[in-house]
């Protein structure tokens, strides 16, 4: 289906995307600068010079956090199919403006409210100190902080291996159903309704594949010659229900075979069937070229374009992401750790996805219409929504840990400094963008219903227990070389993410 956009035709399921991924990073990235802002404030630092400072903080790590989401969603034109690069483009779009807003709309209102960001007890604490300018600094080794965050950062780094295995082994779990996930480009009628009774009725009368026949396009001179002979060769194959005569146009130059499967369009077997009448056609040698297609067929061609797709993605995006991620922390085990993560997460993402939608577990909690192989361009577009939102919450929780690293904590203090400054933001977001995605989930249509399904469960995965617990348990046990960067590396540039020159300069003003 399509929907008129302007000037352009668009998938419908195209803006429906671009909506869910743009309210939710676009509350995000605002929460995460006015956070800041927040926290600037209560430094005792001014309204003009604490929205400068949080956009040279935070709104570095926004910009940071926008580009590697962009790249993964603008990385989806490699696997070549209009509709999925028309999608990635229109939601990369869709977040440049989010990051655009966050690093100008956002700072120009934080400017007028002032400290009325601040709730009335803040403001009045404050009062006293308004002349008082003290600049952020790490917490003091030994110093022992309170709060649900900090107990829970002490918790995880104190209990690293416990933490890390309790983790693993849980995403592991959930992940396992992934292994028997199956894809289609065609998508089910739901369960009840008229269509899916009379596609019942089609099946048990003509076969299960009457819904979805295999076209024979024989083109050329002696096409209906080359057409009947194809039908008697097809009409034996195993896996066959009927294969028609050949029917030519009205000149003869071509003609039309239908061949009907034993099996549905979305079995395994109908895949197979379409790949040995394919080898029968090459193999004959005939002059006379055959062409195998109909919507059954390029359903086994786009999930096949897809799948052989997936590996290519994954390293472009992944390559260009540790790229990034090495030049911002200047660091080799910070990307690593943080992509290790995201194996947990789209795994755990898409075994709860086919656990529901495809095996029905669960099916009447999300009102699922329908059970059955998922939609074949949903793997890609959950991979490329989840590393781009993953490594958000990556970039925004190491940053300061980093920060606090280079304010002199040592490497576990600084894990633990960092989190608890970060961790409420994260787990903030985090919950709205799951609000978002999980929104889309009882009353969205049946294309996006288990895309919208495995992205709030990714950003439930991602968020608690990656980013929450695995991430500082890992960083914990690597100590000093969590932050260690070959003497090789050492000419790349410095991506002051976290305004630590900034700082510096304030304090010695």
């Amino acid at each position: 289906m399509t929907a008129r956009m302007g000037f352009v035709d668009l998938q419908s399921t195209t803006p429906i995307l671009a909506v869910m991924l743009g309210l939710a990073v676009g509350i995000d990235y605002a929460l995460f600068i006015v956070t800041r802002f927040r926290h600037e404030l209560l430094e005792g630092r001014p309204v003009g010079e604490a929205v400068a400072m949080a956009v040279g903080t935070a709104g570095s790590a926004v910009l940071t956090a926008g580009t590697t989401v962009v790249i993964a969603l603008a990385g989806l034109s490699v696997a070549g199919i209009p509709f999925l690069t028309e999608m990635g483009v229109a939601a990369a779009a869709t977040i440049v403006v989010a990051v655009l807003i966050a690093l100008t709309l956002v700072p120009a209102v934080l400017g007028f409210v002032g400290k009325l960001a601040l709730s009335t007890s803040a403001r009045h604490a404050l009062a006293p100190n308004r002349s008082k300018h003290l600049a952020p600094a790490a917490v003091p080794t030994g110093t022992e902080q309170k709060g649900l965050f900090a107990t829970w950062g002490r918790t995880v780094t104190s209990r690293r291996w416990v933490s890390l295995v309790l983790a693993v082994v849980a995403l592991g779990v959930i992940a396992i159903p992934v292994t028997s996930m199956r894809t289609t480009l065609s998508t089910a009628w739901p369960e009840g309704s008229t269509q899916e009774r009379a596609q019942q009725i089609l099946s048990d009368r003509f076969g299960a594949g009457v819904s979805g026949p295999l076209l024979v396009l024989v083109d050329g001179d002696g096409a209906v010659d080359r057409g009947n002979d194809l039908t008697a060769e097809f009409g034996a194959l195993d896996g066959v229900a009927l294969a028609t005569p050949a029917a030519p146009n009205q000149d003869g130059s071509a003609a039309l075979v239908t061949v009907i499967p034993t099996t549905a369009p979305d079995d395994e077997a109908t895949t197979d069937l379409v790949h040995r009448m394919r080898d029968l056609i090459a193999a004959d040698g005939s002059a006379t070229p055959a062409y195998v297609t109909g919507q059954t067929a390029v359903s086994v061609d786009v999930s096949a374009t897809l799948a052989d797709a997936l590996p290519v993605y994954l390293l472009l995006v992944v390559g260009l992401a540790l790229v990034l991620l090495v030049l911002v922390f200047r660091s080799i085990m910070v990307p690593v750790v943080g992509v290790l993560g995201f194996l947990l997460t789209i795994g755990s993402a898409l075994g709860a996805t086919t656990a529901v939608f495809q095996w029905g577990w669960l099916k009447d909690v999300v009102r699922a219409e329908s059970t059955g192989p998922l939609l074949s361009l949903a793997p890609i577009i959950v991979v490329g929504i989840l590393f781009g939102l993953a490594m958000d919450y990556q970039v925004f929780l190491v940053s300061r840990m980093h920060e606090a690293r280079a304010h002199g904590a040592d490497p576990v203090q600084a894990v633990r400094t960092g989190f608890r400054q970060a961790a409420p933001v994260v787990v903030a977001a985090a919950a709205i963008m799951f609000a978002v995605f999980a929104g889309f989930v009882p009353e969205g249509d049946s294309t996006i219903k288990p895309i919208a399904f495995a992205l709030a469960v990714g950003i439930l995965a991602d968020a608690v227990v990656v980013r929450m617990i695995a991430v500082p348990a890992a960083l914990s046990l690597l100590g000093r070389g969590a932050w260690w960067l070959p003497r090789w590396l050492r000419w790349l540039p410095v991506l002051d993410v976290e305004g630590v020159a900034l700082e510096r300069r304030g304090r010695s003003s």
